[in-house]
């Protein structure tokens, strides 16, 4: 473990632990009598931020890994089946602690999004698809950056220009992209509401009049190149560089956080190994931040 990678999980830690004593409900529901669990729930979401940042896609070798080299952080190391469960009980504990690391960022005053969704492949097989516990939320989809077609989930985010997520959401491969938006903006209109007068950038699938005026009405200016047909539209020349923002920022996620490796094989099991490596990536925007580093985005010295 890297002095960088320590300093981050005792920050994280510290952060989590304080929050929690702070707002004691954030915690997952446990019976009022019964023996109190020997690993806290600020050291399960480091251990779960931990393992995404380094790369294990398998509990099992992640947590051989932690005996053998991480017990002076972690004294206590559950066995594969109970880190498992405690974890899947704790994704709205996960979800909220994106918001209060996000928010507790110098980057979350941004007046500029991007929005975006990225492919989450659940199968490489027919059988797969009409066997697996996923089927029926998981589909068929088509991603165009790749010309490829994929069986699974659409990871759709909504982030600042430096990477940091804002609002995020987890839908079938063939969902509308402007309707799972507005259904983002709707789940949490605080966020929209603390930033009037927001521009959000978007590709070409965000298109239609009433949309545009259900953006307005929430005090969002919306930018997005013009469809073939439409007459140019403003500030068509920051289209192309911007767009490489969002296409890196779910590169971090394909690339460095193993996004597509997630090895979920039930819709509980995917959607927590997605907010873990939502929250690694604000674990790692919110320390470096704090820590006044030049490129906040950057996982280099937290992901060996």
């Amino acid at each position: 473990m890297t002095n960088n990678l320590d300093t981050l999980a005792t920050a994280l830690y510290a952060r989590i632990d304080d929050e929690l004593k702070a707002s004691p409900w954030l915690a997952p529901v446990r019976p009022k009598v019964g023996i109190a669990p020997t690993l806290s729930d600020a050291e399960l979401l480091t251990l779960a931020v931990l393992s995404a940042l380094l790369g294990y896609t398998s509990e099992r070798r992640w947590l051989r890994r932690v005996r053998r080299d991480f017990t002076r952080l972690f004294p206590y190391v559950p066995q594969q089946s109970s880190y498992n469960k405690r974890l899947r009980a704790a994704s709205a504990l996960l979800t909220g602690m994106i918001r209060i690391l996000a928010t507790d960022t110098t980057l979350w005053s941004d007046d500029v999004w991007v929005v975006d969704s990225t492919p989450v492949g659940c199968g490489c097989s027919r059988e797969t698809a009409k066997r697996s516990d996923l089927a029926g939320w998981a589909q068929y989809g088509y991603c165009a950056s790749h010309s490829r077609y994929f069986w699974g989930l659409r990871l759709h985010l909504v982030c600042t220009l430096s990477g940091l997520p804002v609002l995020f959401a987890l839908t079938g491969a063939k969902a509308d992209e402007r309707e799972t938006l507005r259904d983002m903006l709707d789940t949490a209109p605080d966020v929209a509401a603390s930033h009037p007068g927001q521009t959000i950038i978007g590709d070409k699938n965000y298109y239609g009049r009433e949309f545009e005026l259900d953006l307005a009405e929430r005090h969002l200016v919306l930018l997005r190149p013009a469809r073939r047909g439409e007459a140019e539209r403003s500030g068509a020349h920051l289209f192309k560089p911007l767009r490489q923002v969002i296409e890196s920022i779910n590169q971090t996620f394909k690339g460095q956080l193993d996004l597509e490796r997630h090895g979920g094989k039930s819709p509980a099991g995917v959607v927590v190994r997605i907010l873990s490596r939502i929250l690694a990536l604000t674990a790692v925007v919110w320390h470096n931040d704090k820590t006044d580093q030049p490129v906040k985005r950057s996982l280099i010295a937290y992901d060996h």
